[in-house]
């Protein structure tokens, strides 16, 4: 496994914390008989309770930490995606929940904008599972909202019934995925065991024969996109399963999922034979998952066909399906922007760079995609009426 020969050094906590982390793992492993699913690693590397990636206090988001996500680059994301919410509020009750509000950048531009636009957020709800996080987003909401902030209450689990607009802006992607290889005809669930390996750990890759659900997956799959010898890639079964979880909740509402990913048919091309699986290490993406545990953020790409089909066996309709940039595009990121005083250089070429960042494709434009679907919804969604993929799905 690769990764850049030099990388920023984590302090002495950060490094001790791995290693209680690696530790647990280790001990995980081993009460499971010495291996254990890569799932299972990585919902241990992200979520375990005050050492996981997310459930740690390091910074995650903007320069001090791993990654910048669209909030976070330009508020113009946020202002934006706030036209497409009025929409929603129009056909069904004024609310919003999000899952995994990050540092609560895009709740405090939702909040204002909706406000500013006349189509107030009564009842904005946030479903977070990190504390540090969660303490994260209630300073950034209190400083940056003060009047509005008492409309915002956060979530341990998803509520009984949802109206009005869900989003999960680059949720999917860190959600537990399965990792698996297709060789000599054999469909195998690659895992994690016990071992020596360059990044220090004491973590390797250990296959197994793939069982039930995701055996099945697999061989799908191999059918649907001739898979040949010596594939691999990963299978979101979690992702899926919270789809089915989210829509018999929903009862007047659409949800939008924001995320980078493929139509299946792009995501197991055959020429991506090592699959997206990707560690983020203080801006740095590593293919090995087992540097520091617990320091590196572990993503994987969104299949967005499985992420339909979910939605849709689930009783969902799939209204819309498109790039972010065509998404932002159609809900008037270029109005804003042309709102903006070209005489006041240094803000207006700011705006610029950060709407180019969002839309170009070879920034975030073409690689995010937006997936709308919905329940008991009118289905003319601004943000889909040009350039609507669903077919590709």
């Amino acid at each position: 496994m690769q990764r850049p020969a030099k990388l920023p050094e984590p302090d002495a906590d950060a490094r001790a914390a791995s290693a209680a982390l690696t530790a647990r793992i280790r001990a995980n492993i081993a009460a499971a008989g010495g291996w254990i699913s890569f799932a299972r690693y990585m919902e241990l590397a992200l979520y375990e309770p005050g050492l996981g990636y997310y459930s740690g206090g390091a910074a995650k988001f903007g320069a001090a930490g791993d990654f910048v996500t669209a909030p976070e680059i330009s508020a113009l994301f946020g202002r934006t995606l706030a036209r497409q919410i009025g929409q929603v509020f129009a056909a069904s009750r004024p609310q919003v929940l999000e899952f995994g509000a990050g540092s609560g950048a895009l709740a405090a531009t939702l909040l204002t904008e909706l406000e500013e636009l006349g189509t107030p957020c009564e009842r904005y709800a946030i479903v977070e599972l990190s504390g540090a996080l969660r303490a994260r987003q209630q300073a950034t909401l209190a400083q940056a909202v003060p009047h509005l902030a008492a409309r915002v209450e956060w979530l341990d689990t998803m509520p009984d019934t949802i109206d009005g607009c869900v989003l999960a802006n680059e949720v999917l992607d860190a959600m537990p995925a399965h990792w698996v290889t297709w060789r000599d005809s054999a469909l195998l669930e690659r895992g994690v065991a016990a071992g020596t390996t360059g990044s220090g750990s004491g973590l390797v890759v250990a296959e197994r024969p793939a069982q039930g659900a995701l055996r099945e997956a697999m061989s799908g799959l191999a059918a649907d996109h001739k898979l040949t010898d010596a594939y691999t890639s990963e299978i979101n079964l979690a992702a899926s399963a919270w789809i089915a979880t989210l829509a018999p909740r929903m009862r007047h509402a659409m949800a939008l999922l924001v995320d980078y990913g493929f139509p299946a048919h792009t995501y197991y091309h055959a020429q991506r034979r090592e699959g997206t699986l990707r560690a983020h290490y203080r801006h740095h993406a590593l293919d090995d998952p087992f540097y520091l545990p617990g320091l590196c953020d572990l993503t994987t790409h969104v299949d967005f066909s499985a992420m339909a089909l979910a939605a849709e066996q689930a009783g969902l309709e799939v209204d819309g399906y498109t790039t972010q940039a065509r998404f932002l595009i159609n809900c008037g990121i270029t109005e804003l922007l042309g709102h903006s005083d070209p005489q006041d250089m240094r803000r207006h070429g700011l705006l610029t760079q950060q709407a180019n960042t969002l839309l170009s494709p070879a920034e975030m434009g073409e690689l995010f995609k937006v997936l709308a679907v919905s329940r008991g919804m009118r289905h003319d969604w601004r943000g889909f009426s040009d350039g609507n993929r669903v077919h590709t799905l």
